[in-house]
């Protein structure tokens, strides 16, 4: 199952939500993620994504392709910049939208910025899981291991 997480720019939330599906989603689901513009990558989802024991440093901040919208069996849009300009989802392929906060749009002390970063990644990891057991249910990939 290749799942595409999909955001504006590419850094952040979709970054985190790759590396939770690669964690998570053992061999059965093929992740990435990419944003309609690419920002680079945030070193403050790196580290919260480290302090989770899940290493996302080496993923990269990538532009969509049309190549990637087709292979993709399910696209999850995290933000929703991405959700309005995603391109035209091929036939067959599954979209959902998670309306999520940008947290590197949190102000405050560098505690309380790391503390909007945590819940984010928390809240992501939710959604990971959550998405991860549905496709398995209606695959009956639970039922195959």
């Amino acid at each position: 199952m290749n799942v595409l997480f999909l955001c504006t720019g590419n850094s952040c939330r979709s970054q985190m939500a790759e590396g939770w599906a690669h964690q998570l989603g053992g061999k059965w689901v093929e992740a990435q993620s990419a944003g309609i513009e690419s920002h680079g990558k945030n070193p403050r989802a790196i580290e919260v994504m480290r302090e989770a024991g899940v290493d996302i440093s080496r993923q990269e901040s990538t532009k969509l392709t049309d190549e990637m919208l087709t292979s993709a069996d399910f696209v999850v849009t995290v933000c929703g910049h991405a959700d309005k300009n995603c391109p035209v989802i091929p036939a067959g392929t599954r979209k959902e939208h998670w309306p999520l906060d940008d947290p590197a749009k949190a102000t405050g002390s560098e505690d309380e910025i790391m503390a909007v970063f945590r819940a984010s990644r928390d809240d992501i990891r939710r959604r990971v899981e959550d998405l991860i057991k549905l496709l398995e249910k209606e695959s009956g990939a639970e039922n195959n291991e």
